[in-house]
């Protein structure tokens, strides 16, 4: 099998618990290379617990989870696996990029210093070809003049895209995206987006948890309806928005279209 012909997301009968609480119950999902997948459904389904467990965040109870062809999480032998050091599961999420809801910049750090930050400290990059890099990204995010800019004087819509290029600094292969604009006033949802869509037009391969059924529409290549910790419904998305074949789909969608 070549590389490309490799998915870059490959989930394996993935379960995750919280306690009695079975939150991802064999999901198998499978995201090929330059792909954007949207994950939809209603709070508590376990979109964004997956999310989490793609780089590690949280640890799977059972099933296997591959980016780009690599176990995550942990090391394989035989039937055993094994939880790799925090330190290995550190270096496996270098290429995973993630940007949260909350947009979890340092506060304390001006923009250009939050996207210097991580490709300084881990990637061990010299600190002109890091600043060069991130003014490169400020400029792609829309955002070339608010470089010294504090997040507090940054709108939720500038932080956001702050922290899409704090991501996007790593070079990551694959890109989280966990409700990325539910944080956000609606008029500033479309800024965000619209780097979103640049990026898919771009070809990165995207995993986003949503509300944005337009961008879902527009954008993704294909559309998975989780509800209770399963998948009910995938395929593409003008087909599962406009003919849903499941009834919990359609009572979901009828509440959010």
């Amino acid at each position: 099998m070549t590389q490309t012909s490799v998915p870059m997301v490959e989930a394996d009968q993935v379960s995750k618990s919280f306690g009695s609480n079975h939150v991802l119950k064999s999901i198998s999902l499978t995201v090929n290379r330059g792909e954007v997948m949207c994950l939809v459904g209603p709070s508590g389904s376990g979109k964004s617990t997956f999310l989490r467990c793609i780089n590690h965040l949280e640890q799977v109870d059972a099933g296997r989870l591959r980016v780009d062809g690599t176990l995550i999480g942990y090391r394989e032998k035989g039937d055993k696996l094994h939880e790799l050091k925090p330190q290995e599961a550190a270096l496996q999420r270098r290429d995973i990029g993630m940007v949260f809801q909350r947009f979890n910049l340092f506060p304390h750090m001006t923009a250009l210093d939050n996207i210097i930050e991580a490709p300084m400290r881990v990637k061990r990059m010299p600190k002109a070809k890091a600043v060069a890099r991130a003014k490169e990204l400020l400029a792609r995010v829309g955002l070339a003049d608010k470089a010294s800019a504090y997040p507090a004087h940054l709108s939720g819509g500038q932080q956001q895209r702050v922290a899409i290029a704090r991501a996007l600094a790593m070079d990551p292969k694959l890109m989280l995206f966990d409700e990325p604009t539910s944080a956000l006033d609606p008029e500033l949802v479309g800024e965000v987006l619209d780097v979103m869509k640049e990026l898919a037009v771009e070809g990165m391969t995207m995993i986003v948890v949503t509300h944005e059924m337009g961008f879902a529409r527009e954008v993704a290549d294909s559309l998975v309806f989780m509800d209770g910790g399963v998948v009910v419904e995938a395929g593409d998305p003008r087909s599962v928005l406009t003919d849903p074949q499941h009834e919990r789909t359609r009572a979901f969608l009828s509440k959010v279209l």
